[in-house]
Formats: C-alpha cells, sequence, structure tokens
C-alpha cells in the first residue's frame, strides 16, 4: 500500500510559480513511477506529467512542456511539480498518482494510488 499527501497548492496570480509536493508512506516508492494529473470544474481527470521510478525519464502533456518541472526524490519519498509561467487555465485540483510499474505512464487507469488532491487557482 502507498499512501499520498499532497502540498503546496494555492491561489497565485497569472506569471507566477506554485511547486507542488507530494509525499509516499512505505519503503517501495522508488520502484513507483509517478504522475501529476489536474482536473477542472466541468472536466476530465488529465494528464500533466509523469516520471519514471529512478527518475531518469519525463514525460509531459503539450499545454505544460516548458513551464511545469516534474522531479522526484527516492530518498525523501517525494515527488514534486515545479509549475512557472501560470496561466488561468491551469486553475483546476491536482493529484499525484503511483503507477503499478517503474516506467512512466499516461493514464489514469496505470495509476493503483491516488493522493486527495490540492487546489491551484490561478488568478488573470
Amino acid at each position: 500500500q502507498v499512501q499520498l499527501v499532497e502540498s503546496g497548492g494555492g491561489l497565485v496570480q497569472a506569471g507566477g510559480s506554485l511547486r507542488l509536493n507530494c509525499a509516499a508512506s512505505g519503503r517501495t516508492f522508488s520502484s513507483y513511477a509517478m504522475g501529476w494529473f489536474r482536473q477542472a470544474p466541468g472536466k476530465e481527470r488529465e494528464f500533466v506529467a509523469g516520471i519514471s521510478s529512478g527518475g531518469g525519464l519525463t514525460r509531459y502533456v503539450d499545454f505544460v512542456k516548458g513551464r511545469f518541472t516534474i522531479s522526484r526524490d527516492n530518498a525523501k519519498n517525494t515527488v514534486y511539480l515545479q509549475m512557472n509561467s501560470l496561466k488561468p487555465e491551469d486553475t483546476a485540483v491536482y493529484y499525484c498518482a503511483a503507477a503499478g510499474s517503474r516506467w512512466v505512464r499516461m493514464e489514469e487507469n496505470d495509476y493503483n494510488y491516488w493522493g486527495q488532491g490540492t487546489q491551484v487557482t490561478v488568478s488573470s
């Protein structure tokens, strides 16, 4: 079992930055690829970024490339999402998730464990 707890969300002006953190419990964190998803009001949850278990491979959805960076510290059982140049359309609840694989996954169904989410609101 893996428990995930996100933090770092909040209210920021357009153009600003936030760093989301996701702390994981359990001794097998380094065995899981991790991902960040988001869900805006009235929309389906969507993939944002993913990272392999060792941290050497990352994937991003096109609309965050160049602005968001996913990283992980396996010694601290934590995955991060650095978000720069935020836009109002980035407003959503952001979730971290652990995949049942070492390799980056982009589909929700590939993720077995989910955090409770953290709200990010970007004002114009």
